[in-house]
């Protein structure tokens, strides 16, 4: 953890992405292999030299992101004294007014706050992540890390802008251009009207149980849940003075949301709530909106709902993806090591969720060798390009798997798509650029490795319309259109821009192309 904590003052020196984006540099191989050697002496230099090689690398995608676990401690405490809340001392939490003693009002910590709040300052934002842990026998890494959420929560939703512009100006610093972010959104009504169906774990009827939610009004709940993207995008664009000549570099970073089904209630929440993520993502997509993209499931996997469930609630998606065919699946699976649940329970997580529930992504996926026929697992993955989310310090923090623990060198010697994310990068004190450099020095990877972890991120990012690249997971040749361009040129031509506008997906990757040239050009 030593590197973490200087990351950001060496990112000071480096200069900081452009507030618009400049013409693409005229590059060629040979700019590619200088700064191949730039980033191989960087890498024998040490830690630091490599930080400071790969802050502006383009990393392209973070795919695997919660947002309320992005947010620095910092910034839950300052909007805590804004809100009025109140912090329990002895808790080390938030907790709601009136802030009559025990209690203390967050306002004194905010400002010019006096040496005797200091102590607790510090202790509030060691309990909202993982700072200064250390793991007792009672008290482990895990326990902390999933702790914090319900810490730092109760916070006025109106600061939902204000966080996504702290991700998004975090990105925009590291040369990032896009994130998916994972949110939980209202689903009030969708659990109340739950209790009205009773669904059978044996013989269980979805669709009579979609039925009956429908005709209780689910789609009641669309409009809102709908409206929390819009309402975080309005906002993060004012305060980052976005289509304006004072536009910040965070502008230029595309965000799109996640769905988060909390997957550890009862089966007919569960379905209630997913349901109504399809529905609202389904809506999203019919109106053509940058919102929800994709459904994914939250909470700790080994808990114990979680675990008894997971095969009901692998085929509750199952259902629901036959009847929303077109919406995008990514899935925490795997996010387990031994000792943590008994060994039958880390024998079918992932593969149930690639074969029951459709996932086109696995959120951590680290105990696939605990996976019953591991290795017909991964090779059914590498052949449905089924890419995972690798998340590194996470995985340290909360089950302890570093270096050769890690699956994430046998996934790519498999051919199973991966890429880089954080998960949680407020609650592991972190940023994109830690994890590459993680990786970089852990994995002894190449530039060309480097490069391969950006583009499959792009590759396998929700954004609609066709990959630019000719063969999935294949990045030496564009599609037709594009074929015999310089990639990333401000200059295509016109079959090839005509592509590029009928595809999000593939504009992006462009964008992706003309960084990489940029970046390399300057070695």
């Amino acid at each position: 953890m030593r590197l973490l904590t200087v990351s950001f003052s060496l990112l000071c020196l480096i200069p900081a992405s452009v507030h618009a984006a400049p013409p693409a540099a005229k590059t060629s191989p040979a700019a590619e292999q200088r700064a191949a050697r730039a980033y191989e002496s960087a890498v024998k230099e040490g830690p630091l030299s490599a930080l400071a090689f790969l802050a502006q690398f383009p990393k392209g995608a973070d795919l695997h992101v919660h947002l309320s676990g992005a947010i620095y401690a910092e910034t839950f405490i300052r909007d805590a004294a804004e809100d009025g809340i109140c912090v329990d001392p002895a808790a080390l939490q938030f907790a709601k007014p009136p802030c009559t003693a025990p209690l203390v009002p967050a306002t004194r910590l905010s400002g010019n706050i006096a040496s005797a709040d200091q102590d607790l300052y510090d202790r509030l934002i060691n309990s909202f992540s993982m700072r200064s842990f250390v793991p007792t026998p009672g008290f482990s890494g895990h326990d902390q890390f999933f702790a914090t959420f319900a810490r730092f929560g109760g916070l006025d939703k109106r600061h939902g802008g204000e966080w996504v512009d702290e991700v998004a100006s975090r990105a925009a610093a590291q040369n990032q251009q896009y994130l998916e972010l994972m949110d939980t959104p209202p689903f009030g009504h969708a659990a109340q009207i739950s209790q009205q169906i009773t669904i059978d774990p044996v013989h269980p009827d979805f669709a009579a149980y979609r039925e009956t939610l429908l005709k209780a009004n689910l789609r009641d709940e669309v409009a809102p849940d709908m409206e929390r993207p819009r309402t975080m995008q309005a906002s993060r664009r004012e305060l980052e003075h976005c289509g304006t000549p004072q536009a910040l570099p965070a502008c230029n970073v595309e965000v799109r949301y996640i769905y988060q089904v909390l997957r550890g209630f009862a089966p007919e929440q569960v379905f209630a709530q997913t349901l109504l993520g399809f529905e609202t993502i389904q809506a999203t997509i019919n109106a053509g909106e940058p919102g929800f993209i994709g459904i994914n499931f939250v909470q700790p996997e080994d808990g114990f709902i979680s675990m008894r469930d997971y095969t009901l609630q692998m085929k509750m998606i199952e259902y629901l993806h036959s009847v929303y065919p077109t919406v995008h699946i990514s899935l925490h699976a795997g996010e387990l090591n031994p000792g943590q649940v008994p060994p039958e329970g880390m024998r079918f997580h992932i593969r149930q969720a690639v074969e029951l529930a459709h996932a086109e992504r696995i959120g951590h996926g680290v105990d696939v060798f605990f996976e019953d026929n591991a290795q017909e697992l991964l090779k059914e993955m590498a052949a449905k390009h089924i890419m995972v989310e690798i998340n590194l310090s996470s995985n340290d923090g909360i089950l302890g798997i570093v270096g050769a623990q890690h699956p994430f060198p046998y996934y790519r010697a498999a051919h199973v798509p991966v890429a880089l994310s954080t998960d949680d990068e407020g609650v592991s004190r972190i940023d994109l650029t830690n994890e590459y450099v993680r990786a970089a020095l852990d994995y002894r990877l190449t530039y060309a490795d480097l490069k391969q972890l950006a583009r499959t991120g792009m590759e396998h990012n929700f954004l609609p319309g066709a990959s630019l690249w000719a063969s999935q997971d294949v990045f030496t040749a564009p599609t037709s259109a594009c074929k015999g361009q310089t990639l990333g040129s401000d200059t295509p031509s016109a079959a090839c821009k005509t592509f590029l506008a009928g595809s999000q997906k593939a504009a992006a990757q462009w964008e992706q192309e003309r960084r990489f040239r940029t970046f390399e050009a300057k070695f």
